[in-house]
């Protein structure tokens, strides 16, 4: 089970997941360049990430 919002959509949730990556701080652990790389999450979902992210007072790694 996910944590991350359904905005980013049910492929890149699915995707996200196969990697390990199923909450906000896990997402917090990884570049964009590292998410971009994953089959299924594409630039919009980073963007919904990323403001999912701010507005809990973190942000992507470097």
């Amino acid at each position: 089970m996910s944590d991350l919002t359904p905005r980013i959509g049910k492929v890149a949730t699915r995707e996200l997941a196969a990697h390990g990556i199923t909450t906000y701080d896990a997402v917090a652990q990884r570049s964009q360049r590292e998410l971009l790389a994953i089959h299924g999450v594409g630039a919009k979902a980073v963007r919904i990430l990323r403001e999912e992210l701010a507005e809990r007072g973190q942000s992507l790694a470097d």
